[in-house]
């Protein structure tokens, strides 16, 4: 399973995984020594504490997938950065997001050519939870340049 959560953040290792008849459950953290401070740039690794960050991503073999992430909080140690800490950032998923970012791109995709009503059923049945209202939000975004 190391593989297919290396395929997202070489930085990533899988911990543990539960499979159920409708999904596939990866429980996952990371390997990274050091991290950078997004608004000075430092480099920490001092670690201020952990939480629990779950998203979805592509399907596996008709099954879909959920990934919770054991997130670090780190120190930024710059005394004259205006953050005390900040939290470990990966480039397959967006801050707060609850989906990655191919994900999203699918759900874009399958949306294109039929309705949000049509794409939420059918993206629900075979890919990955999600309304209609999602689906438009994405759109929107898309279309206005903010990702």
């Amino acid at each position: 399973m190391d593989e297919l959560i290396t395929l997202l953040d070489e930085n990533l290792i899988c911990t543990g995984t539960d499979i159920s008849s409708d999904f596939i459950y990866f429980f996952v953290t990371s390997t990274r020594k050091e991290c950078v401070c997004p608004s000075c740039q430092s480099v920490s690794s001092r670690v201020h504490s952990h939480y629990n960050r779950n998203f979805q991503d592509l399907p596996i073999q008709d099954k879909k997938v959920v990934i919770t992430l054991s997130n670090r909080k780190i120190f930024c140690d710059n005394p004259s950065c205006h953050r005390t800490t900040f939290a470990e950032t990966f480039s397959f998923i967006d801050n707060k997001a609850k989906k990655t970012k191919r994900l999203k791109e699918t759900i874009l995709e399958v949306s294109l050519t039929q309705s949000s009503v049509s794409a939420a059923l059918y993206l629900s049945k075979h890919v990955v939870d999600v309304k209609k209202s999602t689906i438009c939000n994405y759109q929107k975004k898309k279309h206005t340049g903010n990702r």
